[in-house]
């Protein structure tokens, strides 16, 4: 796990001081915040939202304690310390958690980074500290999935949450055969297995349902059985799946930023779809929370 692979963004679209959020070092080279961006986000901001406001009324209290594992440069941990909440990075890469403390001092919030992986969760935090851990985009890169949502269980208090979200094997196989990679393609598609969603090739220790990780030199992909299984595994009950960036990545952001009508009728289309099963193989990236 290094870095921050995940898509940048702000929960509610702007950051702690009402400033738009910047896209990885747009901040720095003036970009101006995308609404083809926002389509992009707009589902896991969304969702989010819901959880922690269902977290801190269970809880009694307005201030989540939030873990947010492999954030990197804190695309989503800034806003979130923003919005008030005490937020701890934890990633294994001192230059990404260099960019996270930038990014807050930037936007003037607190926030607490420690370098180190997500099998040193408790350590860092101990056991039943979090209210919400967040897990984007980390379990393609860690050694092991299963391990990895084992510790995040451990620091779980016992009405936390975990957010997580994972990279679709399905739209990968779609993604490749667009950009006329059929070979790609065909070969990721016999790595998901027919029917059983076990992978054609070596399996991944504890992974049912992966195409090959790290060790393969290259990340893993899930399908949304797979992540389900690891949640229940850990002992924990798994939600409500949502598709993430079904159509964002497959029209071409020249059309949504050229026409902001056109960028409001990709983020409608986005958030409709995002619940529909039908749709949840097809999009790049699934979210499912995982609660205690």
């Amino acid at each position: 796990m290094a870095g921050d692979r995940r898509a940048p963004g702000a929960l509610d679209g702007t950051g702690g001081a009402g400033v738009p959020p910047s896209r990885g070092t747009a901040a720095a080279s003036g970009r101006p915040w995308s609404r083809y961006d926002d389509a992009r986000t707009a589902v896991v901001r969304d969702i989010l939202r819901t959880v922690i406001s269902a977290l801190a009324a269970e809880a009694g209290r307005a201030r989540l304690d939030i873990l947010d594992a492999g954030g990197g440069t804190g695309g989503f941990a800034v806003p979130l310390a923003g919005l008030g909440h005490n937020v701890t990075v934890i990633d294994p890469s001192p230059d990404s958690l260099a960019a996270a403390e930038r990014r807050a001092a930037e936007m003037n919030v607190p926030l607490s980074v420690v370098q180190g992986d997500v099998a040193d969760l408790a350590m860092v935090a101990g056991e039943a500290s979090a209210d919400l851990v967040l897990c984007h985009s980390v379990l393609e890169y860690v050694d092991s999935p299963a391990d990895a949502m084992a510790s995040i269980a451990q620091v779980l208090r016992p009405a936390g949450a975990v957010s997580v979200l994972a990279a679709s094997s399905v739209a990968a196989v779609i993604h490749r055969a667009l950009a006329g990679r059929f070979d790609d393609a065909r070969r990721l598609l016999a790595e998901i297995g027919s029917g059983s969603g076990q992978p054609a090739g070596p399996p991944v220790t504890g992974v049912a349902g992966t195409s090959p990780g790290p060790g393969a030199g290259r990340p893993r992909r899930f399908t949304l059985a797979a992540v389900v299984g690891l949640i229940e595994a850990a002992g924990l009950r798994a939600g409500r799946a949502h598709g993430v960036r079904i159509f964002a990545d497959l029209v071409p952001g020249m059309f949504a930023d050229a026409d902001p009508g056109a960028a409001d009728a990709l983020l409608a289309l986005e958030q409709a779809a995002s619940a529909h099963p039908a749709f949840h193989d097809i999009a790049t990236q699934f979210h499912i929370v995982g609660y205690r």
